[in-house]
């Protein structure tokens, strides 16, 4: 099992290890199948230009070091070249508004775990459409550099990044709780793989997980961050106060999903201790949750805090055509833990998982083209001390 082996501090080690995106270029991969990740950042970029705006910037006669943007969880696909490009394009402009003679240099930081496919990130950023911006020459946009590690732990030199960005990825844990995963505990989260209707005591654990993990994650960036530094978080939210309910997101992570390993066991090929043994690493907040951790670091001010509704992550042409709604979807949910599930039940079992899946999807294509709708939390918070 994925999820056994543990260091002196408690921190999943093996889980930090092999948990990616799923890399390369291939159907299922995450560089083919985020473009609605790529649509809902471009809904929120409007608070992240107003961070920008109200941003205090140095003059570069008086500081030679580069203006340094970092972005965690960067994954494997173009969006987070989209991204750091809006950043550094509108600092740029700050500087050229106040009359410099010219901007700082740029670094740009992609950081994600090590199991992170950063051969196929970095092919993607040499053929992206603003590829000729990024050439390391006297009028470069940036100079980039690959970062392996979890943002759950210190990445950076202490005062070191004026800007830290993460998209899509705090939602995701850093272990699974121990009580969860243990027949006989309280939380133990018999029959299910999420926190979506799941017991209280299972959500709990799964929160305090989340609070935690967020906890370690401000801690680290105040250590990193310059003063006037900024951070653009977006991650997956819940309108709901009730974290057994986990919202939209779960007609993908929890419902089909859940289905699928369902079915597996009916069908006799998997054991249900087998399934229970297997939960999603991921939980959704409220804003209300994500507010008071926040306040409780008292390291950041919040200048916006929302839970946007960002639309449906089914990027399909036609979308009378059911077959094409579940292969998409069962695209969508390979490409985010498919590498978790091979490691608990085999690359075997998960390919037939992910075809009932599919089927499932199939099934309910109408209600997932008419309902399914994720909702993001998005935070601009600015480093006080």
């Amino acid at each position: 099992m994925w999820d056994e082996k543990y260091d002196s501090n408690g921190s999943d080690v093996k889980l930090e290890s092999i948990f990616s995106m799923k890399g390369g270029n291939e159907e299922s991969s995450y560089a083919k199948n985020s473009q609605a990740q790529a649509a809902h950042v471009k809904a929120t970029l409007h608070l992240l230009k107003d961070a920008i705006d109200n941003m205090s910037l140095s003059a570069p006669k008086s500081n030679t070091l580069p203006f340094t943007v970092a972005d965690l969880g960067c994954s494997c696909g173009t969006n987070t070249f989209f991204l750091m490009d809006y950043i550094i394009n509108n600092i740029s402009k700050r500087y050229e508004v106040g009359d410099s003679e010219k901007p700082p240099e740029f670094q740009a930081f992609f950081s994600d775990l090590p199991s992170n496919d950063f051969n196929t990130l970095f092919k993607l950023m040499s053929c992206s459409d603003n590829a000729e911006m990024r050439t390391p020459t006297p009028y470069c946009s940036y100079y980039a550099a690959g970062v392996p590690g979890s943002f759950h732990h210190r990445l950076f030199p202490s005062r070191s990044i004026d800007v830290f960005s993460s998209i899509f990825s705090l939602h995701w844990l850093s272990k699974l709780p121990k009580t969860i995963r243990e027949a006989g505990m309280e939380g133990y989260n018999k029959g299910k793989i999420s926190a979506h209707g799941a017991s209280e005591a299972t959500a709990e654990a799964y929160r305090k997980q989340f609070e935690s993990d967020l906890g370690r994650f401000l801690q680290c960036r105040a250590e990193e961050m310059k003063t006037d530094g900024i951070m653009f978080l977006v991650l997956l939210g819940r309108e709901s106060l009730d974290p057994t309910d986990q919202g939209t997101t779960a007609l993908m992570f929890a419902n089909h999903f859940q289905g699928a390993w369902d079915d597996l066991v009916k069908e006799g090929l998997l054991e249900a201790e087998r399934r229970d043994e297997f939960n999603l690493p991921i939980y959704s907040p409220n804003l209300e949750e994500f507010r008071n951790l926040v306040e409780a670091n008292s390291h950041f001010a919040i200048n916006k805090l929302e839970l946007v509704a960002c639309g449906s992550p089914l990027v399909i042409d036609c979308k009378e055509d059911a077959d094409e709604v579940g292969r998409v979807l069962m695209n969508i949910c390979r490409s985010c833990v498919e590498v978790l599930v091979e490691a608990h039940i085999g690359k075997s079992l998960s390919n037939e998982l992910f075809k009932r899946m599919k089927n499932r999807a199939t099934s309910d294509a109408n209600e997932l083209v008419e309902h399914m709708q994720f909702s993001h939390i998005v935070a601009s918070l600015s480093f006080t001390n």
